[in-house]
């Protein structure tokens, strides 16, 4: 007679395999500075937006009695030259900075990744979207942002408004001329990927390219596309305070926090608070999505993963 198994054997025999991203998240855990990183960058995002719901004063509200007033229980943060709560306005310009790099990104990834997908796939038009990408890698960036933010400027604000129509030009011009890097990350691991068997298999019973490319090639470039993305973050964050800093993002009486370090540059030696603390929280937004970053990288390699 043969044995019966054990209910604890049948179970374990019939158990789904464990999801793939319960696997990525373990490897994260173990990157102490990715785990940091993505604390103070959720602490942020709380921060700027759940934070005005809490917070009494407005960011635009001017009051000329209480200009350039210190640190106290009323303004935690302190005044600026018309009164107007810094610690509101540091709220509101991390909402617009951080809304503009995450567009900026998302607009940046697309255009990367669909033209290192069809650059990679059909080599046909390998060679010249290639040449295109060099050709806007050979671009000085920031002097064709001012040259766009001075071209579009008047037409967009006088379509969708001042704010909309800046944050739609300054999203744009940051998503086109930084997609570069995407594009070929994307193609070289394409290039491989289309040499495989099970890539082969799929053409060899005629199944049509969008369809390889969507259910074969895209799914096994998304490592490298996340990785990307969060770098992308921080550099569109950057981009959008050099321009406000240089006074060509956003409106005076709109506040980012590119624009609240130029503010405080005038009243650096009296209140060095304004430039510093504004600077301080762009420069752990782009640390802390940089660490997480570099754990993504390591948690999506399947050979880092095993170890």
């Amino acid at each position: 007679m043969t044995d019966t198994p054990a209910p604890e054997t049948a179970a374990a025999a019939f158990r789904p395999p464990r999801n793939h991203w319960w696997d990525v998240w373990d490897q994260f855990k173990t990157h102490k500075g990715a785990l940091v990183g993505m604390i103070v960058f959720v602490a942020i995002v709380l921060f700027c937006f759940l934070g005005p719901w809490l917070w009494i004063h407005d960011a635009t509200y001017i009051n000329i009695r209480e200009r350039n007033q210190g640190f106290s229980w009323t303004h935690p943060l302190g005044t600026d030259q018309l009164g107007r709560d810094m610690l509101a306005r540091m709220m509101k310009g991390g909402q617009v900075s951080l809304a503009v790099g995450m567009a900026a990104m998302v607009l940046s990834v697309l255009l990367g990744t669909l033209i290192g997908v069809v650059a990679g796939y059909f080599r046909r038009i390998d060679g010249l979207m290639m040449r295109m990408t060099d050709l806007f890698l050979a671009l000085p960036l920031l002097p064709l942002l001012l040259v766009m933010s001075m071209l579009f400027r008047q037409r967009l604000s006088s379509m969708f408004g001042v704010e909309l129509g800046m944050f739609i030009l300054i999203v744009t011009a940051i998503g086109v001329t930084s997609w570069m890097q995407t594009a070929r990350i994307v193609r070289g691991d394409v290039l491989a990927l289309k040499e495989r068997e099970y890539v082969l298999a799929a053409r060899s019973i005629g199944t049509p390219p969008r369809r390889v490319i969507s259910r074969h090639v895209l799914p096994n470039v998304l490592s490298p596309v996340m990785v990307s993305a969060t770098l992308m973050i921080a550099t569109a964050i950057i981009t959008e305070s050099a321009l406000s800093f240089l006074g060509l993002g956003f409106p005076p009486d709109f506040p980012t926090w590119g624009r609240l370090v130029s503010d405080g540059i005038d009243y650096l030696q009296q209140y060095p608070s304004r430039a510093i603390l504004p600077g301080l929280f762009i420069s752990l937004t782009v640390l802390s999505v940089n660490y997480v970053g570099d754990g993504l990288r390591d948690a999506l390699d399947p050979r880092i993963r095993g170890r």
